[in-house]
């Protein structure tokens, strides 16, 4: 029987225009961004915030730049990339957000692509642009974070700032809630980069609604450590902060993450499940190399679980407050986004004290879909469908799965210059996910795996291996795993894999059993592994071959394995 929820009173907004002004006046004195690097612009209130917003925006009119020019963005997370994103926005300008982790070739490909004529960018790239400058014929205006001498037609970012003259709030120019306000290249994680198209309603319709599911306040501290340019980190990050007044600190670098969490008191962290189930081993980890704590800590988490259940819910806080401490100690909510996080991953976390929620999204869907709450979950569900978003599963088989479809004001206006991939993306005015899922009794959507991974076992049934692929990456001596259908000779279409090993649980063997690493050790043990997760599973997902590799998988920047390239491989 589903249940409804209430929602949370938020206030209502049809651009990020508004959101900014909204915020400016309500939050005025609070801090709004912050870098844990020195940079240049370093920390600025919601005041500071706008009056930089009106000072940039009136110099990119000076430079020329007229409303509707496209504008690309690339650089690393900081209060510069924000402040450009929201200018670039309350100025009617289209930004182009571009991920800074692409190759030089893919970077000028995209500029290109975009049709920008202008473009922001930290100090980092602007040996690249001086030496492409004259290949991107469309590109006129040179906007660099940092001071740099690499170009004399470069401008400073700072000092068009401060020579700018500024501009009233009644001379902003007029934003179309339904225009195009952002072309958001995909990574690729299913090959080549199409430009998803966003308005400035697309994204706002999607703070409302998820903000309307869980309360984000002023008194937040949000850590920003996923690559802004993604549409994860830039709208659930950014931008939801900021409309809700909270702060946000753009940690030195992933590898620093915990010592930032402590300097900051984060109280949000939003990441990918690969950093919670890194975070989740290494606590684990700690408590077995400690005798007293391996024999206290589970009894102890039994005991929570039953004060839990009866409403004292900070009890577990206390009774594992060293480890709070160790994150901040003022962490109240991780979120998992980017890919379906491991559900043990989810309730241990949960069960030292930690709240964690999922939700599930597309780029095309500004982002998200689905979301748990912190009063209604299930750490193996993406979640309850957005206000005002509608799913449904089409074409449903026997148990219930097809491929999820959504509609809403957070659907995407298509594809960049490309008709032929919007017209497929959309059926009956339904945007397709690629996405396979199913609605349980309680209204909560699960997630599959994706339709083109789909393997079609023997006895015609599918095999969806992003299953078999969590219960692989459960194994302490994998890192990581891809699961496929192979043909085989004799079989037909077999279920192989291929899997990274830990070497780090490998080492840790070795010094504990005293026994050299070598092929046959890493064959043995694996092939026990995958011997013991076989029995776990039902007869036509069985892992018949498995390839042992050297090198990790190739990545997308919110960690998704690069499917494709190991299918042109094959």
């Amino acid at each position: 029987m589903k249940k409804n929820y209430n929602l949370y009173d938020v206030p209502r907004i049809d651009t990020i225009q508004e959101m900014i002004l909204q915020s400016a006046k309500k939050f005025g004195p609070k801090l709004a961004l912050e870098d844990l690097n020195e940079t240049p612009i370093k920390k600025l209130i919601f005041r500071e915030l706008l009056e930089k917003i009106l000072l940039f925006g009136s110099a990119l009119k000076e430079l020329g730049l007229k409303e509707r020019t496209h504008v690309a963005l690339i650089g690393e997370n900081r209060t510069q990339w924000s402040l450009s994103y929201l200018t670039l926005m309350t100025f009617n300008y289209v930004v182009v957000p571009i991920d800074k982790n692409l190759t030089p070739n893919e970077i000028i490909n995209i500029i290109h692509e975009s049709d920008s004529e202008a473009i922001i960018f930290s100090g980092s790239y602007a040996s690249l642009l001086a030496e492409s400058k004259n290949s991107l014929k469309r590109l006129k205006k040179f906007i660099c974070m940092d001071e740099t001498h690499e170009d004399k037609e470069f401008h400073y970012m700072v000092d068009l700032i401060n020579k700018a003259k500024p501009i009233k709030e009644n001379e902003l120019p007029y934003v179309n809630p339904n225009d195009l306000a952002e072309i958001i290249f995909t990574s690729g994680s299913l090959g080549r980069a199409k430009g998803v198209m966003l308005s400035q309603k697309n994204l706002a319709s999607n703070l409302v609604s998820m903000v309307s599911m869980i309360l984000i306040n002023e008194k937040d501290r949000f850590l920003s450590v996923l690559p802004i340019h993604h549409t994860y980190e830039c709208t659930c990050g950014m931008l939801c902060p900021m409309y809700c007044g909270a702060s946000v600190h753009y940690a030195r670098s992933l590898k620093t993450v915990v010592d930032d969490l402590q300097k900051v008191k984060a109280t949000i962290l939003l990441a990918v499940p690969l950093l919670y189930d890194k975070m989740f081993k290494r606590i684990i980890k700690g408590i077995n190399e400690d005798k007293l704590k391996s024999v206290i800590v589970p009894p102890l988490v039994k005991l929570t679980n039953i004060f839990s259940l009866v409403g004292f819910n900070d009890f577990k806080k206390k009774i594992f407050h060293e480890l709070h401490e160790k994150f901040g100690g003022a962490i109240r909510l991780f979120i998992a986004g980017g890919a379906a996080p491991d559900p043990l991953v989810a309730k241990g976390l949960r069960e030292f004290g930690f709240n964690f929620v999922q939700g599930y999204g597309l780029t095309e869907t500004a982002p998200i879909l689905a979301l748990n709450r912190l009063d209604a979950f299930k750490d193996d569900a993406a979640g309850l469908p957005l206000p005002g978003v509608e799913i449904i599963i089409n074409n449903p088989d026997e148990n219930g799965s097809g491929e999820i479809f959504a509609k809403g004001p957070n659907i995407m206006l298509g594809y960049y210059k490309n008709e032929k991939a919007t017209n497929d993306a959309f059926e009956n005015g339904w945007f397709k996910t690629g996405d396979i899922g199913f609605f349980d009794e309680d209204g909560f959507l699960h997630i599959n795996g994706r339709k083109k991974n789909v393997i079609i076992s023997k006895s015609g049934k599918n095999v969806f291996p992003e299953e078999i692929e969590d219960a692989l990456n459960r194994s302490p001596y994998i890192l990581e795993s891809i699961v496929y259908g192979e043909e085989d000779a004799k079989q037909g279409e077999i279920i192989s894999a291929e899997i990274v090993v830990d070497a780090e649980a490998f080492i840790e063997l070795s010094e504990t059993k005293k026994i050299q690493i070598d092929d046959d050790l890493i064959n043995k043990i694996i092939t026990d592994e995958v011997s013991k997760i076989n029995k776990e599973l039902a007869s036509h997902k069985q892992i018949k071959k498995f390839y042992i590799r050297e090198k990790e998988f190739e990545k997308t920047t919110t960690q998704k394995i690069k499917r494709y390239l190991l299918e042109r491989k094959q």
